[in-house]
């Protein structure tokens, strides 16, 4: 077992640019101010990691299609639990909210499985939109920004490698 792996003391130079861009791409995206709210930023941040390391996983399809899903699931259990009859009882109740919170992680889960949407970090958007309130700026800035990696992805797929 090593401490660092032999891929990068053969070519370190490309695990430095690609960590770089990532580093550039994530300070863009903040400095625009575009996401409102942290744990919608870390989705995107992970969805960062897996375009500058495994670019060859990172399709615009599930990039993309991920975050779909995970706006589709966290928006339908944030207003079915958050709004309406239920509301009222779910902000007097944490087990109510937990339950939100799980559901829409499960079926987020399953709807990438059979859709062949699979991003791991889009199950990050789906809690997080239960969890931190459902908005169309968090809509809107999740799609922008992972339509903006998947870009990023495409125009520099013939430079970046995967890493793992």
């Amino acid at each position: 077992m090593y401490l660092i792996d032999k891929a990068f003391l053969r070519e370190p130079k490309k695990y430095i640019i690609q960590s770089l861009l990532a580093v550039v791409v994530i300070m863009i995206i903040f400095h625009l101010e575009v996401l409102p709210h942290i744990i919608i930023a870390t989705s995107l941040g992970g969805s960062a990691f897996i375009v500058f390391t495994m670019p060859r996983s990172a399709t615009t399809r599930r990039l993309v299609g991920g975050h779909i899903v995970g706006i589709i699931c966290g928006s339908l259990f944030y207003f079915l639990f958050f709004t309406g009859p239920l509301g009222e009882l779910t902000a007097n109740g944490t087990t109510l909210k937990v339950l939100a919170y799980a559901l829409s992680v499960g079926l987020c889960i399953f709807m990438m499985t059979i859709t062949n949407t699979e991003h791991t970090p889009a199950v990050s958007t789906a809690l997080g939109i239960v969890a931190e309130s459902w908005s169309y700026q968090i809509v809107l800035s999740v799609l922008l920004c992972a339509i903006s990696l998947a870009i990023i992805r495409r125009l520099m797929h013939h430079r970046l490698k995967d890493l793992l």
